[in-house]
């Protein structure tokens, strides 16, 4: 069983756990999940497909991300990228560029999203997604992300959509 730590309102750690996925949070709980928007040296953006079989979202494009209980922010987004990607990063090779909070008492399901930019000079050959979470992917450029959230095919899109590069090359 995969458990996260219950964050505060001002996203400071309680101390106490729940169960992934357990959506009956009280009032003023949150949990914490991150986001990585990994672009290569052409700027395109790694994206992923979920499995069809999963029970939220299924067949729908995201970046990848998660959180475990016990790990800080930066540890959840260089362990998620590698057992997602298989790409390893240095800490140094990226950066959280914007947080997030949600309220949703109606569905007991509040959160924080670190979202995380890194950058690296890697080909479509160095990707090993996993496979029993993943369905694919794809480097996509930002206007091709832009499309697939117009379409409503794309996980935190509007969360996001503020932080996608206008297609620039570092």
């Amino acid at each position: 069983m995969e458990y996260w730590d219950i964050y505060d309102s001002e996203k400071r750690v309680t101390g106490r756990k729940m169960l992934r996925n357990d959506w009956h949070m009280k009032p003023g709980e949150y949990h914490l999940t991150v986001l990585a928007l990994i672009r290569d040296a052409a700027g395109r953006i790694l994206i992923t497909q979920r499995k069809a079989d999963k029970e939220w979202a299924p067949l729908k494009w995201e970046i990848p991300g998660g959180v475990r209980a016990g790990e800080t922010s930066e540890q959840a987004v260089l362990r998620e990228v590698a057992e997602e990607t298989g790409l390893r990063f240095a800490p140094e090779q990226g950066r959280c560029i914007h947080t997030y909070r949600s309220d949703s008492p109606a569905e007991q399901n509040n959160y924080f999203v670190d979202i995380y930019e890194f950058r690296g000079d890697f080909a479509q050959e160095d990707v090993k997604i996993q496979e029993d979470e993943v369905e694919g992917f794809r480097l996509a450029t930002p206007q091709e992300v832009r499309a697939l959230g117009e379409a409503d095919d794309f996980l935190h899109y509007k969360r996001l959509a503020h932080v996608l590069p206008e297609g620039k090359v570092w």
